[in-house]
């Protein structure tokens, strides 16, 4: 994956622009970026159209929908969901060059709630929500959409389900898992599923 320059002129220019400067920031841990290069890294051996569309659940302020328009995955459209109304125009200035071109959207929902029609649905928000509400999301997926899954054993008080094992996770997912790793980070470790709706 390359990111160009171009790409990283809006990134600064979403981050000067935010409301709040440090907090967009947070996205750009070391820990964050290496999560979602090892997400696309593994999700490009599992796409298998020419043309994809994904929506990013918990997209935050986009990021992850950048480098995804930057990898090799043939990304046709993103739209990146997240509950916080304050990460929308945010998001929306980190990918400008594709929002201009009709392939981005950001926008503010309830993911648990909202039933899509993409090819993959990433959702990077599974230790966010409850159990209760994971499954209520899981309802609202089809079965032909490839799911990507993570979550990790950090504990902080806005992580209301982590998973202290890949196999807990696994088991809080209820999903037919076609791949599954750990990464080791410094604070935490980081799990990820890729299949489908049972």
């Amino acid at each position: 994956m390359q990111i160009d320059t171009e790409h990283i002129h809006h990134w600064m220019q979403a981050i000067r622009q935010s409301l709040d400067p440090i907090r967009t920031m947070d996205a750009f841990w070391s820990g964050q970026l290496k999560s979602k290069e090892w997400l696309i890294s593994n999700l490009n051996n599992h796409v298998h159209h020419d043309q994809v569309s994904i929506e990013i659940h918990g997209g935050w302020v986009g990021v992850l929908a950048s480098m995804l328009f930057q990898s090799n995955i043939p990304v046709n459209k993103i739209c990146s969901i997240d509950i916080d109304p304050s990460v929308e125009p945010i998001a929306v200035l980190m990918n400008k060059k594709e929002e201009i071109e009709g392939r981005f959207k950001a926008t503010t929902v309830d993911m648990c709630s909202l039933i899509s029609f993409v090819d993959i649905v990433i959702n990077t928000s599974c230790e966010h929500i409850s159990q209760l509400q994971y499954e209520q999301w899981l309802r609202n997926r089809n079965n032909d959409q490839l799911l990507v899954l993570q979550s990790n054993n950090y504990k902080i008080e806005e992580h209301v389900r982590t998973a202290d094992s890949l196999e807990e996770f696994e088991e809080q997912s209820h999903i037919d898992v076609v791949w599954a790793g750990e990464l080791e980070l410094p604070l935490y470790t980081r799990y990820m599923l890729i299949g489908n709706k049972l």
